[in-house]
């Protein structure tokens, strides 16, 4: 008996589940894998950010129900990051709203904006949650083509005017996750013009902002005059300071949607673990060169992929942020097709594009948040039997 309602129903099982659950198979079966299809970082947590945790769960104050909106510490942190790196001014206690991880609060922003039948604008490829999201609130999405040729950022001109009517939200989201694409500030202008014009909200998924390469620096949406008055920023130290397990992340910008999360957050759950909160604020305020060194890591990482790549005939330019490696597949494969062939060849795991979107179909993506000594084995395998493959 099926006890599930239609809403639930229409969702297709979590990608990355069902890579998990084909990787236990594998394994079970003594298949050596090499897991580069979930974004999910190797590299440790920084030790000062470990040992302040350690020291906030000692404060028995710390271990009461935390406050759903967030505690003072992170949330003047997040304001104080702001400023220092894009010199945008947030008061915390309006613009700032604390998150259990940011994919939380994406999938809370959803219902929060829409009523049922309301149109949210989704890139085509981008995070399934998105899409998700959206049909649990009962809504319609309207896929926003990325294209190569348009350097991954959506047409606007392209949108009919029947949804543009009809829509309460548009997600955009740089440095890129599938695709690693990033822009510069004079697409996050031309964007809220577009949203100021057609009075639709933007919520901008700046997951891996810090994750960039060489002299490029991701710019915030907020930087845009403005933008706070009709659009938000989703953050996370997940990525940035490989703190994916500690699921804390934040919201800035307009207070009139921070205000209306914060009144659904209320009511479905009751905040972050107060030492983790603390541990946050710290990992913010700190000393920043982990970061500098992991992203160096990262680099080295992508260098010898592309290099890996490059010997089976697959070119990519260097992304310029995120850990990821968005590539076309050969000629003669969908992506569902290569991917497989991957597996079976190498055992190598990587995510076809089409699970993004119906606009990733022709293309895989590889993540880098793997040891480095299994990288290299994964590019040797490439090398060495994937040839056959595509050859």
């Amino acid at each position: 008996m099926n006890f599930s309602s239609g809403r639930v129903g229409q969702i297709p099982p979590y990608l990355f589940a069902e890579i998990n659950k084909k990787k236990a198979e594998m394994i079970n079966s003594g298949i050596d894998i090499i897991d580069l299809g979930i974004g999910d970082p190797d590299l440790p947590t920084p030790k000062h950010i470990v040992k302040k945790l350690m020291e906030e769960t000692q404060d028995p104050g710390n271990l009461k129900y935390p406050s759903f909106v967030g505690c003072v510490e992170f949330k003047q942190a997040v304001a104080d990051f702001y400023f220092r790196e894009y010199g945008v001014h947030l008061d915390p206690d309006t613009e700032v709203l604390a998150l259990i991880g940011s994919k939380e609060g994406i999938a809370h922003i959803v219902p929060t904006l829409i009523d049922p039948g309301d149109y949210v604008l989704i890139p085509d490829p981008s995070y399934p949650v998105y899409r998700m999201a959206t049909l649990l609130a009962n809504g319609q999405y309207h896929n926003m083509p990325l294209k190569k040729e348009n350097n991954y950022q959506p047409d606007f001109d392209e949108i009919p005017k029947e949804v543009l009517e009809c829509s309460k939200l548009m997600f955009l989201n740089y440095p890129g996750n599938p695709t690693a694409a990033t822009v510069d500030l004079p697409f996050f202008k031309e964007s809220i013009q577009f949203a100021q014009k057609h009075n639709i909200p933007i919520a901008h998924d700046s997951a891996y902002n810090m994750v960039t390469f060489d002299a490029y620096k991701a710019p915030s949406i907020l930087q845009v005059e403005g933008a706070k008055e009709i659009a938000v920023e989703f953050g996370s130290l997940s990525k940035t300071y490989s703190m994916t397990g500690f699921r804390i992340g934040y919201v800035a910008g307009n207070r009139e949607i921070i205000k209306a999360l914060s009144i659904l957050k209320s009511n479905t759950d009751t905040g972050q673990f107060t030492p983790i909160q603390k541990a946050a604020a710290y990992a913010l305020n700190s000393d920043q060169s982990c970061v500098t060194q992991y992203n160096q890591v990262y680099k080295k990482r992508m260098t010898a992929l592309l290099e890996g790549l490059k010997s089976i005939g697959v070119e990519v330019e260097p992304p310029k942020g995120s850990f990821f490696i968005w590539a076309p597949v050969p000629k003669g494969y969908t992506s569902a097709e290569f991917v497989t062939s991957v597996l079976e060849q190498t055992g190598v795991i990587i995510t076809p594009g089409n699970a993004f979107g119906p606009s990733g179909e022709g293309y895989f993506r590889v993540s880098l948040s793997v040891p480095t000594e299994r990288l290299y084995e994964a590019v040797n395998r490439i090398k060495q039997k994937l040839k056959s493959v595509v050859g």
